[in-house]
């Protein structure tokens, strides 16, 4: 595989398919802002990480976002052979504190991207990440990327699926290999402070109670970081061929397993070895009672198939959790 362009490198998706990729030889140009959303000594180190590895790995400093990026990344980007697009500013709640962010990193920075690309010519695809969020109030189970995306319950939301209609109108312009990759509830080794997995192990390790909203009456298509870089490593190589004059297609990565919030904070309590504390809190703004994953379309065009479940990756995350916060 020629080079990859990896946007959010030092962010969990993009850590973890650097690592991915560099660990398979191939050349990685890492693309990261670095900002303070949460703690950048986190990213600091997974780039440290990055380094260890000795691969040919080359990191660039830049906000996507920023028009005067442009032309330093269309240098480095040079013979790429895909552009993993995870930059982004993620979490659902923050979005009603801080909007503008949301727009100013996942529509200008998308659009950055798609300019990119376009100045690249076809031999670039472009990968990039959407999510299950898009699918908002939607009452039908599991989600499909046939149902309709119309009415997103946060901004967040709304700035993702505006992602997947400007890569649908490059695609059909300028003939842009493109495809979105909607990420249901990722969890891992090297997540973020503000995922549930993170916020709720380290308030049980410190004695605190954890918010459950909705009274604990919440179901997560939980899928752990593995499977999601097994999806997109398979989608990568696989630009999509052109269909009715357009070479865009949109596919849900996920577990393909519904799992009970309460659920997920057992097997958290089961590896830690400490019980939990609840505060039950109401259903909160922009939230979604459900989400789980159709993954048939993503089975029959690249093989997709998650392999982990709660069970497994929660262990995996509470031991990277004590050992990363041990060496701290």
């Amino acid at each position: 595989m020629k080079p990859v362009l990896v946007t959010g490198a030092a962010g969990f998706i993009g850590f973890h398919l650097s690592k991915r990729l560099l660990e398979q030889g191939v050349r990685v140009i890492g693309v990261d802002n670095l900002n303070a959303y949460y703690d950048p000594r986190l990213k600091q180190a997974r780039l440290a990480e990055l380094e260890k590895l000795g691969g040919d790995f080359t990191f660039i400093k830049a906000d996507i976002a920023d028009e005067a990026s442009f032309d330093l990344l269309l240098k480095a980007a040079g013979e790429v052979e895909a552009i993993a697009h995870l930059a982004a500013q993620p979490g659902v709640r923050y979005s009603l504190e801080a909007p503008r962010a949301y727009t100013k990193a996942n529509v200008d920075g998308t659009l950055n991207m798609l300019e990119l690309c376009r100045a690249l010519g076809p031999q670039a695809h472009l990968a990039y990440a959407s999510s299950s969020s898009v699918y908002g109030a939607n009452k039908k189970l599991p989600f499909s990327v046939e149902d309709p995306v119309d009415h997103p319950v946060s901004l967040y939301a709304a700035t993702k699926k505006a992602t997947e209609l400007m890569a649908d109108c490059y695609s059909r312009l300028y003939g842009i290999p493109a495809t979105g990759l909607r990420f249901f509830t990722v969890y891992g080794p090297w997540g973020r402070p503000d995922m549930a997995a993170w916020k709720f192990t380290q308030a049980i390790t410190q004695g605190k109670p954890i918010d459950v909203y909705n009274h604990g009456d919440m179901r997560r298509d939980f899928t752990f970081i593995d499977d999601i870089i097994n999806g997109l490593m398979a989608v990568l190589g696989r630009p999509p061929e052109e269909k009715d004059s357009v070479r865009h297609r949109v596919y849900n990565l996920g577990n393909h397993r519904s799992e009970k919030l309460t659920d997920f904070i057992a097997e958290l309590e089961k590896a830690i070895g400490i019980k939990a504390q609840l505060r039950m809190q109401p259903m909160q703004p922009g939230d979604v009672q459900d989400t789980y994953a159709d993954i048939e379309a993503s089975r029959r065009d690249f093989g997709f198939s998650p392999k982990t479940s709660i069970s497994q990756g929660i262990p995996a995350f509470v031991d990277w959790y004590k050992m990363y916060h041990l060496n701290r």
